[in-house]
């Protein structure tokens, strides 16, 4: 951004007189005719009048300066999603952490329980050794959850600045995510019209290097010299002494007749120029195909949470009719002395399985609001969902 503006003012201030000033303090005597006035000080003013190259030039650089406040906002977008996204991402993995470590402990009931089984000769060996791989395997992914949980953190404090591991996620904060699709009337991304921006300005550029090749451009120059004829024997060869004071000023018209240089340059920025625009096309057409993607896949993902959802729901179904049966068979409305009608094994299996749904569930509603929030940058409306967030 910072260069871009320092862009812009180059190219207007080349109008802005330049002011130089030089000195020539004699050291040695010279020694015949020198060719020019010996001088002990001068100073030179320049600046350009009139050039229709330079207006291209301008142009092209407050193009640029639009372009980079472009890339600024699209880089904020990004780094909005990359933490609503991680943030929400914390937020689900702390809950399903809570459930890792509740299925921790049923696993562990689930162990003790086959351990008396297998003790009393009910079950087979194999089943404690299952019971011992489902508990590991619950271990397993609880240390998963948690490793996953501290790179979110690090991310979370990278991305706003703050220190590690003070960011909570509380999940009432989190607003709600607007239900888009790819039908709903979009803006154009940021990106895309950073790149437009930047294919314009070159395409001024490159008018600018065609013209400075054809049309002239006015200059304006004026020149002070303080003569001296010290240590020298100047006035020896003019027939009246040399005056102290010299000034000159005009205006200089440069006209352009050949230089193969400035041809050989518009040809490299106007192919500079093409290869912008091809650029800033495709970027829109790749974003056209994300947008049509993350529509199909929102889809798929909405209808994967709902079965997430149902799954857990059942499962909570069967883990109140588990306890039901459960304090049915121990006396809970049944004749005394009844049998179990499920045992104490099937209720820790139950509680894990409901737990693990839970997951699940969770991981699903975290896939849809990810690819719900990147379709609303893919469609330009991250910065109306911000500005809805910080004016609610």
């Amino acid at each position: 951004m910072l260069k871009a503006e320092a862009l812009v003012s180059e190219s207007k201030d080349i109008i802005i007189p330049s002011v130089s000033f030089t000195t020539g303090i004699p050291t040695f005597p010279e020694v015949g005719f020198t060719g020019t006035p010996p001088s002990i000080w001068g100073a030179t003013i320049q600046s350009l009048v009139f050039g229709i190259p330079q207006k291209r030039y301008i142009d092209s650089a407050r193009l640029g300066l639009r372009a980079a406040a472009t890339n600024l906002r699209d880089a904020k977008e990004q780094v909005a999603l990359d933490a609503s996204n991680a943030y929400i991402e914390l937020d689900t993995v702390n809950r399903e952490l809570g459930a890792a470590y509740q299925q921790q402990d049923y696993a562990a009931r689930l162990v003790q329980i086959e351990q008396e089984r297998t003790e009393a000769g009910v079950d087979p060996l194999s089943e404690l050794l299952q019971a011992r791989l489902t508990a590991a395997e619950i271990r397993l992914k609880r240390l998963h959850l948690q490793a996953r949980a501290d790179t979110l953190a690090a991310q979370l404090a990278a991305l706003t600045g703050l220190p590690a591991n003070t960011v909570i996620p509380v999940h009432g904060s989190i607003p709600e995510i607007p239900q888009i699709s790819g039908d709903t009337p979009a803006h154009q991304p940021s990106g895309i019209g950073a790149a437009e921006f930047i294919a314009r300005s070159k395409a001024e550029a490159a008018k600018g290097d065609k013209e400075i090749n054809y049309l002239p451009q006015l200059s304006f120059f004026a020149q002070y010299n303080r003569n001296t004829t010290l240590l020298n024997d100047v006035n020896s060869y003019f027939a009246r002494p040399l005056p102290a004071n010299n000034f000159s000023s005009g205006i200089a018209i440069q006209v352009p007749l050949f230089d193969m240089w400035h041809r050989a340059k518009a040809r490299e920025t106007a192919a500079d120029a093409l290869k912008s625009k091809v650029e800033a096309e495709q970027a829109a057409h790749e974003n056209d195909v994300a947008v049509a993607s993350l529509s199909g896949s929102l889809r798929e993902l909405d209808a994967q949470a709902e079965v997430a959802v149902l799954k857990q729901q059942i499962a909570q179904e069967q883990l109140k009719s588990v306890l039901a049966q459960l304090e049915l068979g121990s006396g809970g409305g049944a004749a005394p002395g009844s049998t179990l009608l499920v045992s104490p094994k099937a209720e820790q299996l139950a509680r894990i399985d409901e737990r693990q749904k839970l997951q699940d569930a969770l991981d699903a509603g975290f896939a849809l609001d990810k690819a719900r929030l990147d379709l609303l940058r893919a469609l330009g409306l991250m910065d109306d969902w911000l500005h809805v967030l910080h004016n609610p």
